[in-house]
């Protein structure tokens, strides 16, 4: 009976390992087949390329644009209704979008910058002209974090004046009261600041210059005024958002006004132990007030980056970050494929923002900062690429982002 077990088992064993080698082989089979088959479409591959450059030349001596949309869409459409089921008439068509995608980066690439975009609208300089007489203006009031990155960036000797909202900024360089501006662009814990990228969307200006700048929230108060006297808080947004949980947890009411120095001058002004500002150490000097807390904010090492900008259209030499800005149809791919430009030209973006369009729903505005200068080919092909496959574009300027 045990010899009988035994037997049988022996057959099971025996059939399993007959089994597993059989798949092992089948498998074996199929991968190679797998293989044989990329390698040909390899070729073809490369072959299609190498077409592709021909169209390049010829588009080259016509002047034709490189992306025509609605021969992809044709060919896209022709492509996909060859499948023989709705997966893979999904994937043939997402498969071709990516094809077409690299034969136009290659394209771009071979043709060059053909609208002279960066050479037509920015002139390269050595340095920017600052000098005795070079007026700034930054917004909001004496001891604001803007007034503290206009020193930083330009020192005390040039010309310097404030006003209260962020488009004023612009205006004022647009009716040529000042040289140059700076304005508050992204900050380390609470993000990009609301509104500033679409001012410089609508306005003729350019960025020129960036600092960075660590910023300390403090808790500032009246004299005489303690932590437990505390009831109201005032700040800017964005400094009530970097200094949030500290905020939250005293249960304080919040209300936001349109800077911190601003804020700073108001309880000086009130003179109301109840009321406290979120601003700089700098706005207690200034506006003779108590420090109750030094550093309020949730994350020690919080810095703003601020931007310089410029009415005049020019780069520095050694500028090595891009801002651009561009829309894009509501459609399927339409931003991956144009990311796809910075990483065949091999440039690493460091930001990204979108804005809705109010006049186009479900349609959206990027602002994209990468690294580079105008002067470098991979640049002046990764903005072609970008101008052409996108609506709005603008070149936001090209600058040194400081550290």
């Amino acid at each position: 009976m045990d010899k009988g077990k035994d037997s049988n088992v022996r057959v099971l064993e025996k059939e399993s390992t007959r089994r597993k080698e059989a798949e092992s082989v089948d498998l074996d089979q199929i991968r190679k087949e797998i293989d044989r088959i990329d390698k040909q479409m390899v070729t073809l591959f490369q072959q299609r390329m190498e077409l592709a450059g021909q169209v390049a030349a010829s588009k080259r001596e016509s002047g034709k644009a490189v992306y025509d949309r609605q021969r992809e869409l044709e060919k896209l459409a022709a492509l996909s209704a060859l499948a023989d089921s709705e997966f893979n008439r999904h994937s043939i068509e997402e498969l071709f979008q990516q094809i077409m995608s690299i034969s136009r980066r290659y394209q771009y690439k071979i043709l060059g910058d053909r609208e002279h975009v960066a050479g037509r609208e920015y002139q390269a300089v050595n340095a920017l002209e600052i000098k005795a007489g070079t007026s700034v203006v930054y917004q909001g009031v004496p001891g604001a974090f803007s007034e503290q990155a206009m020193l930083e960036f330009f020192g005390s000797q040039v010309k310097h004046f404030h006003v209260e909202q962020f488009e004023d900024v612009l205006k004022a360089l647009e009716d040529g009261q000042a040289d140059y501006g700076v304005l508050p662009i992204e900050n380390s814990s609470a993000g990009f600041v609301a509104g500033v990228y679409h001012l410089l969307q609508e306005h003729d200006v350019a960025i020129v210059g960036g600092v960075s700048l660590e910023v300390a929230q403090a808790l500032l108060g009246v004299e005489g005024a303690r932590l437990e006297d505390i009831q109201t808080v005032y700040s800017h947004p964005q400094a009530l958002m970097q200094a949030k949980p500290y905020l939250e947890n005293k249960g304080w009411k919040q209300i936001s006004l349109a800077n911190t120095a601003v804020s700073a001058r108001k309880i000086q002004q009130d003179g109301d132990k109840s009321q406290a500002a979120v601003a700089s150490t700098r706005a207690a000097e200034l506006y003779g007030l108590q420090i109750l807390d030094p550093c309020i904010n949730t994350l020690k090492n919080n810095t703003t980056r601020f931007v310089v900008i410029s009415g005049k259209k020019v780069f520095t030499r050694d500028a090595d970050v891009i801002s651009i800005s561009f829309s894009l149809p509501h459609e399927s791919g339409s931003l991956y494929n144009i990311l796809g430009h910075f990483i065949f030209n091999g440039l690493n973006m460091t930001s990204i923002e979108s804005e809705p369009l109010p006049e186009r729903q479900w349609e959206y505005r990027f602002f994209i900062t990468f690294e580079g200068n105008l002067s470098d080919a991979s640049v002046q092909n990764a903005i072609t690429g970008v101008k052409s496959e996108s609506s709005d574009f603008k070149l936001l300027g090209n600058y040194r982002a400081g550290s």
